[in-house]
Formats: structure tokens, sequence, C-alpha cells
């Protein structure tokens, strides 16, 4: 057999490991969305019977009957956009800074931002939480935004990233008279794209999915998120009576991330794979 034949057969085992590896990662996916559509007094004697009927929308149109449900997908928006503008242009003014200025105490400082990838976010509820209480900035956008904008990982991924783009390209701009700021913005960060498209999801998912800090800082209804919001409607007893609501508020609070991931999973190929350069 050929080295071109033997290369065909091992790339066609990969490939059906793969498919095998995706099937099996897809299967809980599979049963949370065949759950949603059941019904829920039928749910509470069948669990096993996904992909036969009984089907309902009823489980999606509660959800829809909750009078505050997009007020709190509103307010999940402004808060994950926000924060992920922000660390995007944190990271990546932080990241320049460390990988191509020179200043005292820069290793210093990086090992210390560094150390903060150590540290869990549970450890600084309680001081976080006190002092947002001083400044008054419970139940406030700021308040859900702000603590977020410390990403010591966007801080580590752009440096990394901005280290492995030529320094001739910027002396080049440099000889043309360009500024440090514009060989910044016209030069070097057109070329993080990738590196920007997989912070920007990283941090976006991050903050779409957290129920912890809004659980702190948002004490009113009016200024939950989605995921605070739709706990908030469960029940005691909705892990029994009410599992394909269960199911359906899950797809539903999943669907505008999966969107966004569509869209951009292209650039997470291009940094995975070290192209986009």
């Amino acid at each position: 057999m050929s080295a071109l034949a033997r290369r065909g057969w091992r790339d066609r085992v990969l490939m059906a490991a793969m498919i095998v590896a995706a099937s099996l990662w897809m299967l809980p996916l599979l049963w949370v969305l065949g759950l949603s559509f059941k019904p829920n007094a039928f749910l509470q004697s069948h669990t096993d019977v996904i992909f036969s009927p009984p089907y309902t929308l009823a489980n999606y149109a509660d959800i829809f009957r909750i009078s505050q449900v997009f007020r709190w997908l509103a307010n999940s928006v402004i808060v994950a956009l926000s924060q992920t503008l922000g660390v995007l242009v944190l990271s990546s003014l932080a990241g320049y800074g460390f990988a191509r200025t020179k200043f005292p105490g820069r290793k210093v400082l990086f090992v210390i931002v560094m150390f903060g990838l150590a540290v869990p976010s549970q450890s600084t509820f309680i001081p976080l939480h006190r002092l947002f209480s001083d400044w008054n900035l419970q139940n406030t956008y700021a308040g859900l935004v702000l603590p977020g904008l410390a990403a010591p990982f966007g801080v580590y991924l752009m440096t990394q990233y901005f280290r492995a783009i030529p320094v001739e390209l910027e002396e080049a701009a440099m000889l043309d008279n360009a500024s440090r700021l514009k060989i910044f913005l016209q030069v070097v960060l057109p070329l993080t794209l990738p590196a920007q498209a997989t912070l920007g999801i990283f941090t976006f998912l991050t903050c779409w999915n957290d129920y912890l800090w809004p659980l702190v800082i948002a004490t009113k209804p009016e200024m939950y998120t989605l995921t605070r919001g739709l706990a908030s409607t469960q029940t005691n007893f909705s892990q029994s009576e009410g599992l394909g609501f269960l199911m359906a508020q899950a797809v539903f609070a999943a669907l505008p991330v999966l969107t966004i991931y569509l869209f951009f999973q292209k650039y997470v190929v291009a940094m995975a794979a070290g192209r986009g350069r």
C-alpha cells in the first residue's frame, strides 16, 4: 500500500472517530432539546421517550408569559456586550504594553497579573460586594459589568499574540513617522482579529452564563440578568413537576450564545490553527 493510500485510510479513521466523539457530545444537548418540547405531565412518568409524540410548545409559551423575561434578556445583552467590549479594549492595550514597550517593573507587574489566574472569582465576592455597596452600585449596570473587566486571561492571550507579530512591521511604520498609537491602531491591532474574536466569545459566554455575581449584586427583579431571572421563576418542585419548562429555559438562554458562536467560529478555528496573522 502506498504512503498516499495509508494516509487516506488514517484520515478516514480519524474522521470517523471525530464523528463518533461529536455524536456522543451532542447526545445530552439533543436530550435537553427533546425534553423541552414534552408536556410536563407526561415527563412525570416518562423521561426516556424523547423523539416520539406527544409534543408541545407550551413550555416555551410559559417563558414568554413571564412579564419581565424580555427585560432580563435585554439586561443580559447589555451587560455581556459591555463587558466583552471593555475586556477587548483593556486586554489589547495591556497586552501591547507588555509585549512591545519597556518600563520599570514590567516583568514583576506581568507576574502579578498572571497571579490573577489562580484566584477563584468566588473568593472576591465579599470584598467586591462591600465595595460596590459603599459606592451605591447595587442594582446598576456598572455593578454588573465592572468586576468582569479584570481579565488576566485576556491580558495573557493578547500579550502572547502581540509577541508573535513580527517587529519589522512596526519598524517599517516608524520609518514613515507613524506614532505609536497609529501603529497600534492601524498596523498591529487588525492583525489580532482571530485572538480578539476568541477572547470576545470566551468573555461573552462567561458573562452570559454567570449566575453567582448577578445573584449577589442584583436584588431587584428589573435588574436581573436572564440566568438570574429564569432561576427566580423555578419552584422547589420544578425538577419533578416542571422538567420540560426547565429544559425550555435552558434552550432559550443558550440560543443567543449559540448564534454568536456560529458567526465567529471561523476566527476561533483560525486562532487554534495559528492562522489569520
